[in-house]
C-alpha cells in the first residue's frame, strides 16, 4: 500500500484530501504535516508533525497545496531524501520553480497549478486554437472566491502560456495582467489575464478569442474543489511509477 504525505493539510483541499485518501483502497494515510491546529480528525495511526523533514521521511510520496515557502523547504528537504512530489502550490517564483526543476533531477515531480482533467484538456484546446487563429485577440478572465491570495491564478498564467506557446510568443514580454487610464489602443500580440474576487467561487476560467464579427469563448468551471484533491490523488498513483524527471497533469492523464 502506498503511503501518502501531505503538506498543507490544514487548507481547503488539503482537508479533502485527508478524506479522499482514507477512502481510497490503493493508498493508506501515512503522513500530514499541520502548520497550525486542525479540527478534523485523522484516522487512527496517521501521523501529525510540523516538520517536513519527518514528512519527507515518512512518506511514498507526497502532495503538496501549500505555499510557497512550504514548497520551497519540501524541495530542499526532498533533495536530501528523494520522494516523488505532486505539488499544487501556485504563486511560485522563478527560484522556487527552478528549485523544482532542479528537484526533479533527482525524483519524479509533478507540478501543475490546477489538478483537474478539464483544464488539462483547455490548456491543450487552447494552444491549438490560438495556433489556428493567429489573428483573434486572446483575453482571459478568471474567478476565485475572496480569500485566494495570487493573482491572477496559477491557472489563468498556465493558460496564458499555452496561448502564447500556440503562436510562438515569449508570454512574459506579452502578457497585460490589469489596464486603467489612457493606455492606447490594445496591441495585436498582447494577452489580457485579468482577476476577479469575490464569495465563494471555487474557480472559473474564461479564454476568449475576438476579432471583428465573431468571437469564440472557451470555459471551465470548476463547482468543488474535489476535482482537485481527486485529481491530485490520480497524478499522486501514476508519479510513483516513474523514472525522476518533471511531469505534468497532462502527462499523467495522456493527453
Amino acid at each position: 500500500m502506498i503511503k501518502v504525505g501531505i503538506l498543507g493539510g490544514t487548507g481547503r483541499v488539503g482537508k479533502l484530501l485527508i478524506d479522499n485518501i482514507s477512502q481510497d483502497t490503493d493508498l493508506s494515510l501515512g503522513v500530514v504535516h499541520l502548520f497550525d491546529d486542525t479540527k478534523q480528525d485523522l484516522p487512527e495511526g496517521v501521523l501529525a508533525t510540523s516538520s517536513i523533514k519527518v514528512l519527507v521521511a515518512e512518506s511514498d510520496v507526497i502532495i503538496d497545496f501549500s505555499a510557497p515557502n512550504a514548497t520551497m523547504e519540501l524541495c530542499e528537504e526532498a533533495l536530501k531524501n528523494p520522494t516523488p512530489l505532486v505539488i499544487a502550490t501556485t504563486g511560485l517564483n522563478a527560484h522556487q520553480q527552478n528549485l523544482m526543476l532542479e528537484a526533479s533531477r533527482e525524483m519524479p515531480l509533478l507540478y501543475a497549478t490546477n489538478m483537474s482533467v478539464g483544464i488539462a484538456l483547455l490548456k491543450t484546446l487552447v494552444e491549438k486554437v490560438s495556433n489556428l487563429l493567429p489573428d483573434f485577440d486572446v483575453e482571459i478572465v478568471e474567478q476565485h472566491h475572496r480569500h485566494k491570495v495570487d493573482a491572477p491564478s496559477g491557472t489563468a498564467l498556465t493558460l496564458a502560456e499555452f496561448a502564447a506557446k500556440g503562436r510562438g510568443l515569449d508570454i512574459d514580454k506579452i502578457r497585460i495582467s490589469g489596464r486603467d487610464g489612457s493606455i492606447g489602443a490594445r496591441t495585436k500580440d498582447e494577452i489580457g489575464v485579468m482577476s476577479l474576487r469575490g464569495g465563494d467561487v471555487v474557480g472559473r476560467h474564461t479564454v476568449g478569442f475576438y476579432h471583428d464579427g465573431e468571437f469564440l469563448e472557451l470555459h471551465h468551471t470548476a463547482t468543488s474543489r474535489e476535482t482537485f484533491s481527486k485529481g491530485a490523488i490520480r497524478a499522486a498513483k501514476w508519479l510513483i511509477r516513474q523514472e525522476n524527471g518533471f511531469y505534468s497533469i497532462n502527462d499523467a492523464i495522456g493527453l
